[in-house]
């Protein structure tokens, strides 16, 4: 099993969203860059859990936990031309781009907010810190561990 943090602006799909979703579960679709494509693609497995982080608002945060339910298959909204992820380079037959499905877990008792993250030197090496602009990002099992605790959910 392995452990991610999936970015995500609450304005366009929130972690409320997720849970109200059928069976609590979405398709985590419109992902266009390619180091995270290669991780939707290639890396994720069913099982591996995911920090569900809300990015672009004032406080951005670690907010829930979150299992990936489906691995990587071609993400169709390339495919839409009205749509807003559309590519025009994309084809059922040549997919460029991929999406998994998530399952809502669990909210965190208490946001693990950026600030946090930033001030606990255990975490001074997850991408997050770094300044990684990627939407799906890696995760150590004590990143993972240390964030647990942090938003009152350890024992996961």
């Amino acid at each position: 099993m392995a452990y991610w943090l999936f970015k995500t602006e609450p304005g366009c799909f929130s972690f409320d969203d997720l849970k109200n979703c059928p069976d609590m579960t979405e398709s985590w679709d419109g992902v266009r860059n390619f180091q995270a494509r290669n991780f939707l693609r290639d890396a994720i497995k069913i099982g591996d859990q995911i920090l569900f982080y809300h990015s672009n608002i004032p406080e951005p945060a670690v907010v829930g936990l979150a299992e990936i339910v489906r691995t990587g298959y071609p993400d169709t909204t390339a495919l839409n031309p009205n749509g807003e992820h559309y590519d025009p380079k994309a084809s059922s037959e040549k997919p460029i781009w991929y999406m998994v499905d998530v399952r809502y877990v669990k909210a965190l008792q208490k946001i693990v907010t950026l600030e946090c993250i930033k001030q606990n030197p255990l975490l001074a090496d997850m991408p997050l810190v770094k300044r990684s602009r990627l939407s799906i990002q890696p995760v150590t099992e004590d990143e993972w561990q240390i964030i647990l605790i942090m938003g009152g959910a350890s024992g996961q």
